[in-house]
């Protein structure tokens, strides 16, 4: 977490989602904390069903949390309760959904998507305003005006994309959560999203929470990484930090995956054992215990809070209580330099 809370933009505290199941209360989300600086790129990593996408809705709470707080720009919006007060409040808070196909009305056209939140919003005086907006926002995201009058079903997943992208902009939020935005669309585009997405934050000031489970996607985008595991946060650093000095054991076995675009250059692959914890009933001491060829008995039995080892980089893990032996791990050189 970052301590310069006056540049923070988002500051999310103790945020817990949890939905009830008939053998208990699944914990999707359990617990986290972390600051979100103006113009700064957040990536949350983890595998599926980590809690990162819930984690991103319960934020903007379009899944409303089960407890903790949430400030935009000091005030804590779980305390919004009406409806003007929520509007106002998704007008700076906007979302960027995984499929660009199924969040978009397959009735609707180019035009009228895009200019749907202006109209719910009532954000224009007349239809020569609403054009004007709409046409200079499908500019801006790269859609020829001649796509105006297309129907999602007729266009590639990287226009439709551009539509989301476009409808979360027209607002004009201040900050976005992208959640998986490119991971249903080929490699060549999804290069093109994802240099529109940096285009986009240097012309607007934006400030993104990007989501996804493909770390050389989160690096190629992200100033932070958070890296998450059963509904926790266990890893937050730098970019850099975190590749070059993976401290987490779930984080090293995390970048251990990512391929090598080599030839013939191979590296040492971490394989996990054992399942994943039950988020109904999950570990009373550390998550990770169970899959970790480092535990301890303090592991199994007490619960770790994140610490920060080096500055700015913050870590949970019992096998950091010793700040001298902190101090002295190092991912293996040969293998960190291939990243």
């Amino acid at each position: 977490m970052t301590n310069n809370n006056q540049e923070a933009l988002i500051s999310v505290r103790n945020l817990k989602k949890y939905f009830p199941t008939k053998a208990g209360d699944l914990k999707a989300v359990d617990n986290i904390s972390f600051d979100i600086k103006k113009g700064e790129t957040l990536g949350l990593v983890g595998e599926s069903g980590c809690g990162k996408s819930t984690a991103g809705r319960a934020i903007i709470r379009l899944h409303e949390p089960t407890a903790g707080e949430i400030y935009l720009e000091g005030k804590n919006i779980m305390e919004y309760k009406g409806l003007k007060e929520m509007r106002l409040m998704r007008q700076e808070m906007q979302i960027v959904f995984q499929d660009p196909y199924s969040s978009l009305n397959p009735r609707m056209t180019t035009f009228d998507l895009i200019a749907e939140p202006l109209r719910v919003n009532k954000l224009t005086n007349n239809q020569a305003e609403l054009e004007k907006k709409v046409y200079k926002m499908m500019e801006t995201v790269g859609l020829a005006r001649r796509l105006a009058g297309s129907f999602p079903h007729e266009l590639d997943g990287g226009r439709r994309q551009r539509i989301g992208i476009a409808r979360a902009l027209i607002l004009q939020p201040k900050f976005l959560v992208l959640d998986e935005p490119v991971s249903a669309l080929d490699v060549s585009i999804q290069a093109q999203i994802l240099n529109l997405m940096d285009q986009l934050q240097d012309e607007f000031g934006l400030t993104y929470l990007f989501i996804s489970h493909d770390l050389s996607v989160v690096r190629h985008i992200s100033d932070r990484i958070a890296v998450m595991y059963l509904g926790q946060i266990v890893e937050l650093g730098t970019y850099d930090r975190i590749f070059e000095n993976p401290l987490h054991p779930y984080t090293r076995a995390l970048l251990s995956a990512i391929p090598i675009p080599k030839v013939g250059v191979k590296r040492e692959r971490i394989f996990l054992e054992g399942d994943v914890p039950s988020p109904v009933n999950p570990p009373e001491g550390c998550r990770f215990a169970g899959r970790c060829k480092y535990c301890m008995e303090i592991c199994k039995t007490t619960p770790v809070e994140l610490r920060e080892i080096e500055p700015g980089h913050f870590v949970a893990c019992h096998l950091y209580n010793d700040i001298k032996f902190a101090q002295s791990v190092e991912f293996p050189e040969e293998q960190m330099k291939l990243i």
